[in-house]
C-alpha cells in the first residue's frame, strides 16, 4: 500500500534530505529509522532533496506499507511523537502508481531574510542583508530569471542532473511585518539553484554586480556568481501536483 505524506522539517538539525553512507541524521534517515521500529522495510522517495540547513514547510514523500498497517491515523500519530525535527501534516493512502518526484508539476520554495541582524532565536530560521538595497532592482533582477532558461551556471557542482533547462514561472519579492520574502515557482529546481539566485539578485540590489554580468551568467557566456545565499533563509514551502 502506497501513502503519500506532506512533511514540515527543521533544517538545522538535519545534513539534508536524502539518506547518506557517512550519517544518519538525514531527514530521511530519520523517518526510515522510524519505519524500522515498526518492522516495516521500505525506502522513503522525496519530491525533492534539501540541503543540509534548509527547512521545508510543504515537503511530500511517498513509501510503501504493508497491508496491514490500515490505520493511517495512528501510523501518524507514532511518527510525530517519535521525530523530534519533523512533523507529519498529512498521511495518506495513493494509488501504487503515485511517484512524490515524478508526478510533481509544481515547487515552491520561499526565502525569508530580515534586514537587521537576526536574533540568537532567529538566526537558524532567518537569513539576514543589510538595508538600503534597491527594491526595484531586486525585482528586476528576479523577473530576469521568470521563463525557460539553461541554469547550468546557476547550480552547485558536485550534482549532475540530466538536464540543467528549467521553467520558472514566477519570481516575487515583498514583505511582510519585519520580514523580507523572495518566492521562486518552477517546474524543477537544481541543487542549490534557489540559493544562488537569491544572492545574486541581492548583489545586483546592492549594487555589488552589474546586470550585463548577471545576463553573461544567465545566459551561459560566463560564470562570475559562485556565493550561495545563506541556507537559514530557505523553504520548501509547497508542492503541487
Amino acid at each position: 500500500m502506497r501513502v503519500k505524506a506532506t512533511i514540515a522539517y527543521d533544517g538545522s538539525a538535519f545534513y539534508g534530505f536524502q539518506r547518506q553512507t557517512s550519517t544518519p541524521q538525514t531527514v530521511t534517515g530519520h523517518i526510515e529509522a522510524v519505519l524500522k521500529q515498526l518492522h516495516i522495510d521500505t525506502q522513503v522517495v522525496g519530491s525533492g532533496r534539501t540541503d543540509r540547513g534548509v527547512h521545508a514547510t510543504g515537503q511530500v514523500i511517498h513509501f510503501d506499507l504493508p497491508e496491514y498497517w490500515q490505520d493511517l491515523e495512528k501510523l501518524q500519530s507514532i511518527f510525530n511523537r517519535r521525530l523530534e525535527a519533523v512533523r507529519f501534516r498529512s498521511l495518506k493512502k495513493v494509488p501504487d502508481s503515485f511517484h512524490a518526484r515524478f508526478d510533481a508539476k509544481k515547487r515552491l520554495y520561499r526565502y525569508l531574510f530580515k534586514t537587521q541582524l537576526p536574533t540568537v532565536f532567529e538566526r537558524k530560521y532567518l537569513s539576514y542583508y543589510p538595508s538600503g538595497f534597491d527594491v526595484p532592482k531586486l525585482h528586476e533582477a528576479l523577473s530576469l530569471f521568470e521563463g525557460e532558461h539553461d541554469f547550468r551556471y546557476f547550480h552547485k557542482t558536485g550534482s549532475k542532473p540530466h538536464s540543467t533547462v528549467r521553467t520558472l514561472f514566477a519570481a516575487r519579492h515583498y514583505t511582510k511585518h519585519h520580514l523580507h520574502v523572495m518566492t521562486f515557482e518552477a517546474n524543477g529546481f537544481l541543487r542549490s539553484q534557489v540559493r544562488m539566485m537569491v544572492e545574486s539578485s541581492m548583489q545586483y540590489a546592492l549594487g555589488m554586480l552589474s546586470k550585463e554580468t548577471l545576463m553573461q551568467q544567465l545566459s551561459g557566456e560566463c560564470k562570475s556568481i559562485t556565493r550561495l545565499a545563506p541556507a537559514a533563509g530557505l523553504y520548501l514551502a509547497k508542492i503541487y501536483y
